[in-house]
C-alpha cells in the first residue's frame, strides 16, 4: 500500500512560514517542513509540486544506487537553456562522452599542475586591498574565481576582461537562479538577451583564438578544440558550464569560509598559524597545502553549512515509490544537500560551526553519503578537486598575507544559483609586514 509524501497543513504551515519570515530564508521554510514531516515531503505550490528527499538514505538512493531512475534534463529550466548541452545537463550517452573527455584535465594530478597560477592570480586580485579599507569579499573572492578558472582551464589570462564579462557574468548567474520561473516557466524575462549573446560572444572569441594558434597544451578548452566531433557550440556549451558552475560555487566557498572564520576568532587565529608556515615568496607545494589539516577542517565545514549546490534537482525517469510514497513520472525530485548537512540524527550541533568535527581524530561515526558538498556515485563533481585545491591556496595565501576583521554585518544565506552570503561579506585587511 502506498501514500502520498506528507504536506504541510494547519499549524505545521504556520509554524514553517513563520520560520521563514523570522530567518528571512527559504531554507529555514525547508528545515522546519524536515522537523514536521520527515525525510520525504512534497512542497505543494501552483504549478510547482517537487518531492524533497533529504539524509544520508536518500542521497545513496538517488546519486548511487537507483541513480538510473532520476534524469538530470529538465527542458522547461532555465539552466537547461542556458547550457544547452553543457556536460551537468546531459544524461546517458551524451553525458558519459562529454564527461570523459572533461575528467582529465580536472583530475587531482593536472590540478596540482595548477597551484603557482592559482597563487598569483590571489596576489594580483589582493595587490589592490588598501589597509584597513572595507572589502566586499563576495566580490573579491568572485575576481580571483574567474582569473583563476579562466586562467587555468581556458588558458587565458582574463585579467583585462574582467570589466567586460563581469555584468553577463552576474546576469547569467541571476537568469539561472530560483525566480517567478519555477512557478510560471513561460513568464516572460526581459534584460537577459543581450548580456547573454555578450558573453556567448567571449567564448566563441576563445574558441577561434585556440583553433587558429593551436592548442597551447592540457587544458580544458585545448583538449575540448582537440576531440572528434566537437563544434564550436558544443564546445561553448562546455565552456559556459564551467565558467558558471565553477566560478560561483567557489566564490561561494571562499567568502563563506571568510566570513566564518571572521565570525571565530580562534578557528581564524590557527588556520592564520598554519598559513604562517607556507613560504612566502614561492607558491606552496602539494605536501604543504596537505599538512594545513585545520583549514582542510575549515573548508569541508563551511561546505557541511553552506554546501554552494545545496540541492540536487532531478525528475522520475519512470513511476517510482519511494519509503511507501508514489512519485510519478516526470516529477520533479529535489534531493536537498543542505537539510543532509544539517540532519540532527547525524550531526552534533548540526548549526553550529565546529571544524575540529573534520580533523582526523574527529571524523568517525557518521553514515556514508551525511556528506555530499560535491555529490556522490559517478556525477559526482567534475570539478571537485579542483576546488579543494583552489580553496587552500587561495585561502591559504589571504591567511598568510592579511590579517582580516570582520565589520559584523548581518550574512543570510540567499538561494541563487548557489547558496550565497547576502548582502555580502564585509571585512577589513590589514597587509601584514
Amino acid at each position: 500500500m502506498t501514500t502520498p509524501p506528507p504536506t504541510l497543513s494547519g499549524s505545521s504551515g504556520l509554524d514553517v512560514l513563520r520560520a521563514m519570515l523570522r530567518e528571512r530564508s527559504v531554507l529555514a521554510g525547508l528545515s522546519a517542513m524536515r522537523r514536521h514531516l520527515g525525510r520525504i515531503f512534497q512542497i505543494t505550490l501552483p504549478g510547482f509540486r517537487p518531492v524533497v528527499l533529504s539524509g544520508h538514505a536518500h542521497n545513496r538512493r538517488v546519486l548511487v544506487d537507483q541513480r538510473a531512475d532520476f534524469l538530470w534534463r529538465s527542458e522547461r529550466d532555465p539552466v537547461t537553456r542556458l547550457l544547452r548541452h553543457g556536460v551537468l545537463v546531459e544524461d546517458g550517452e551524451s553525458h558519459d562522452r562529454l564527461r570523459a573527455l572533461m575528467d582529465p584535465s580536472l583530475q587531482r594530478g593536472n590540478v596540482y599542475a595548477h597551484i603557482g597560477a592559482m597563487w598569483r592570480f590571489t596576489d594580483q586580485v589582493t595587490e589592490s586591498w588598501k589597509d584597513g579599507a572595507p572589502l566586499d569579499m563576495l566580490v573579491e573572492m568572485r575576481k580571483i574565481a574567474l582569473l583563476i578558472l579562466i586562467g587555468t582551464l581556458f588558458g587565458v589570462d582574463a585579467s583585462r576582461d574582467l570589466d567586460r564579462i563581469w555584468d553577463p557574468v552576474l546576469r547569467s548567474i541571476d537568469y539561472i537562479s530560483p525566480g517567478p520561473w519555477i512557478l510560471w516557466p513561460e513568464i516572460p524575462r526581459p534584460g537577459y538577451k543581450r548580456p547573454l549573446a555578450e558573453l556567448d560572444s567571449y567564448l566563441y572569441e576563445l574558441i577561434a583564438d585556440r583553433r587558429s594558434s593551436g592548442p597551447s597544451g592540457g587544458d580544458l578548452l585545448s583538449n575540448l578544440i582537440a576531440a572528434p566531433d566537437m563544434d564550436d557550440g558544443l564546445i561553448r556549451d562546455q565552456l559556459l558550464t564551467m565558467l558558471i558552475a565553477g566560478h560561483d560555487t567557489s566564490t561561494a566557498l571562499l567568502s563563506w569560509a571568510l566570513h566564518l572564520l571572521g565570525r571565530h576568532p580562534e578557528a581564524m587565529a590557527s588556520a592564520e598559524r598554519e598559513a604562517d608556515a607556507l613560504p612566502r615568496d614561492t607558491p606552496p607545494e602539494q605536501d604543504q597545502l596537505r599538512a594545513m589539516v585545520f583549514l582542510e577542517a575549515v573548508i569541508k565545514e563551511t561546505l557541511r553549512l553552506y554546501p554552494p549546490i545545496h540541492v540536487g534537482n532531478r525528475r522520475a525517469a519512470s513511476d517510482l515509490v519511494i519509503d511507501g510514497c508514489p512519485i510519478p513520472q516526470g516529477e520533479r525530485v529535489m534531493v536537498s544537500i543542505y537539510l543532509a548537512h544539517r540532519d540532527p540524527q547525524d550531526w552534533e550541533s548540526p548549526d553550529e560551526f565546529i571544524p575540529e568535527r573534520f580533523l582526523p581524530q574527529g571524523s568517525s561515526g557518521r553514515p556514508a553519503l551525511a556528506y555530499i558538498p560535491f555529490g556522490a556515485g559517478p556525477r559526482n563533481c567534475i570539478g571537485a578537486a579542483f576546488s579543494q585545491v583552489e580553496a587552500r591556496v587561495v585561502l591559504g595565501r589571504i591567511l598568510q598575507r592579511f590579517r582580516l576583521e570582520s565589520l559584523g554585518r548581518p550574512v543570510h544565506a540567499y538561494m541563487g544559483a548557489t547558496l550565497e552570503p547576502r548582502p555580502g561579506v564585509w571585512m577589513r585587511a590589514w597587509k601584514k609586514p
